[in-house]
């Protein structure tokens, strides 16, 4: 199959991906910090930073559901049940065997069914998790006599548990996700296309006159 470079992935969201990506490493960083996995910044200071990068998080959602919504671009993540099943089996054993892929990607389609529901759980379920659970945390405020009773939150553990929880499931995200990089036509060519833009893609309009050539003779 005759191949060719498109323009996959355009240049705001390849900044909001590797912005996103570098500010949930250090929210992990400093947060693991803050709850006494080892000292490097020292609480205070980690605590600091934790919130100043929760904060740039917050700024960079805004701007990505934005962009995602004025493009038309949300629809790549809407999960879809087709090939799920050929596309699970491809990843636990077709790609050591040099299997084909069963989904085609192109501009229109970036991402497998398999890549669809995850994407799509993380930006709805996931990360709004640990955005909502991190800001409870921030200002809550415990009871305090005759002030509004919708401020005030009884116990903090609840919410510390459930940002946790999501703060690991992140991290065990990103940890499949580089992983998952590697499984390209090679092992950098993924890594490659977020980074350029560009990706080698089947070329369509080749196909397609390879196909009609057939049917002429």
């Amino acid at each position: 199959m005759k191949m060719k470079k498109v323009y996959v992935y355009r240049s705001f969201e390849r900044f909001w991906h590797w912005l996103q990506a570098v500010l949930i490493i250090f929210l992990a960083f400093t947060g693991f910090e803050i709850h006494g996995s080892y000292s490097f910044l020292g609480f205070e200071d980690a605590v600091y930073y934790h919130s100043l990068s929760s904060y740039l998080l917050g700024i960079l959602i805004v701007f990505a559901v934005f962009w995602h919504f004025s493009t038309g671009e949300w629809k790549q993540y809407v999960p879809s049940s087709k090939n799920m099943r050929a596309q699970l089996n491809y990843y636990l054993l077709g790609i050591f065997k040099n299997a084909p892929h069963p989904t085609k990607k192109t501009v229109l389609s970036k991402l497998n069914p398999l890549q669809k529901f995850t994407y799509f759980n993380l930006k709805v379920v996931l990360i709004p998790l640990a955005v909502i659970s991190g800001l409870l945390y921030m200002f809550y405020r415990y009871p305090q006599g005759n002030q509004i009773d919708a401020l005030n939150i009884d116990s903090l553990e609840i919410i510390a548990v459930i940002h946790t929880i999501a703060a690991y499931s992140l991290v065990a995200f990103l940890i499949v996700h580089v992983y998952l990089i590697t499984t390209g036509e090679t092992i950098t060519s993924n890594l490659r296309a977020m980074m350029t833009g560009y990706e080698e893609l089947e070329d369509e309009d080749a196909e397609e006159n390879y196909e009609e050539d057939k049917e002429e003779k």
